[in-house]
């Protein structure tokens, strides 16, 4: 992905945080507040990335650590942006930190009704170990996906 840079998430980012959110997720955004709360405890617990291209904000994405074991929190790109490798460098970012910060497993939920981020996270060895029905406020069913993570450096390819 040369066409954006990844960095980490600032305060200042929020109001492109908060254009991209609310198109990629219309019935299910979170808050800027809530994004707020995620960023107070960075480093700590949580570790939140940008993607760049030019001056642009086109993605980002959020680990919760402890103990462990980690969770991606959200990945989104700009629509412009999806399908060119943007997500998944973000995701390479997230496995690369919880191997940092000594996860042995990466967890996650996906809608149900979005084959390619399921598709992306199986393509990172992700596999469903259940579903959250009625997951989402829309009514929509989430998929539970975990990921082992090997002790020492970890290959994260996609």
């Amino acid at each position: 992905m040369s066409a954006a840079t990844l960095r980490q998430m600032t305060e200042d980012d929020l109001p492109a945080v908060m254009r991209i959110e609310r198109s990629t997720f219309p019935f299910d955004a979170w808050s800027e507040g809530m994004l707020r709360g995620e960023l107070a405890d960075q480093p700590r617990t949580r570790h939140y990335i940008v993607a760049v291209a030019g001056e642009e904000i086109v993605g980002y994405a959020g680990l919760a650590a402890a103990g462990d074991q980690a969770d991606v929190q959200t990945i989104a790109v700009s629509a412009p942006m999806q399908r060119v490798g943007v997500g998944s460098a973000m995701l390479k970012e997230l496995l690369a930190e919880a191997v940092r910060r000594g996860a042995t497993a990466v967890f996650l939920e996906v809608r149900a009704d979005n084959p390619p981020a399921q598709a992306m996270y199986e393509r990172f060895g992700f596999e469903r170990i259940g579903l959250r029905r009625d997951y989402y406020d829309d009514g929509t069913d989430a998929v539970m996906m975990m990921r082992k993570l090997n002790s020492g450096v970890e290959s994260a390819n996609g």
